[in-house]
């Protein structure tokens, strides 16, 4: 019975050691603000249309950005490169809009609304971001090229693995984006909202 319980207790920690290894890593995530002008939700609105972050031609309400780095180690196995670890170090950066004053009750009550759902949506998109860096750790961890005793081949393989999985999370991010600023979408409801209430 002894023993049994001994050897439950062994898989419980390599259960336990298997889910640390993947979370070694976190992400460090942090909220920016742009200043906005106005009192009532009709110049709110204008002020972001005004101030907002610029992607491209066009301003944005609101915006995530990441940089992500990886300390990598490799290791010559025979003649074959073989890609052991990688740990990355994520940062990402939600920029949101804030009133410069105080806003009148009325106002404060559907701006709170408006920027409480702008910044989930914005947290969406840093999901989306950290679930690219799972996959890329998935896809290239234990990778292994062979007649590659320099360890350069290995490098391109990943560029590639990287940029598939790097393009699938912008269309992912883009394609929320159109969902949500569709008529009827949680961001168009709460631009109605603001501009309509407040």
């Amino acid at each position: 019975m002894k023993r049994d319980r001994r050897f439950f207790l062994l898989l419980a920690y390599l259960a336990t050691s298997a889910s640390a290894a993947n979370a070694d890593w976190q992400a460090v995530e942090k909220v920016k603000s742009y200043t906005i002008a106005g009192q009532s939700g009709p110049e709110l609105y204008a002020s972001i249309g005004e101030r907002g972050p610029k992607l491209g031609p066009t301003r944005a309400i609101a915006h995530t950005s990441f940089k992500l780095t990886w300390s990598r180690k490799y290791e010559v196995q025979g003649d074959a490169c073989v890609l052991v670890s990688a740990l990355p170090k994520l940062a990402i950066t939600y920029t949101l809009p804030k009133p410069a004053k105080p806003l009148p009750f009325a106002t404060r009550e559907h701006w709170e609304a408006f920027i409480t759902g702008v910044h989930k949506h914005e947290l969406v998109h840093g999901d989306f971001i950290k679930e690219m860096v799972t996959k890329i750790e998935a896809a290239t961890v234990g990778l292994t090229v062979p007649a590659d005793p320099q360890c350069r081949k290995i490098k391109t393989e990943m560029t590639k693995r990287l940029g598939a999985l790097s393009n699938a999370q912008r269309q992912q991010s883009r394609d929320f984006d159109r969902a949500e600023l569709n008529d009827g979408g949680n961001i168009h409801q709460l631009i109605l909202d603001l501009v309509n209430g407040g």
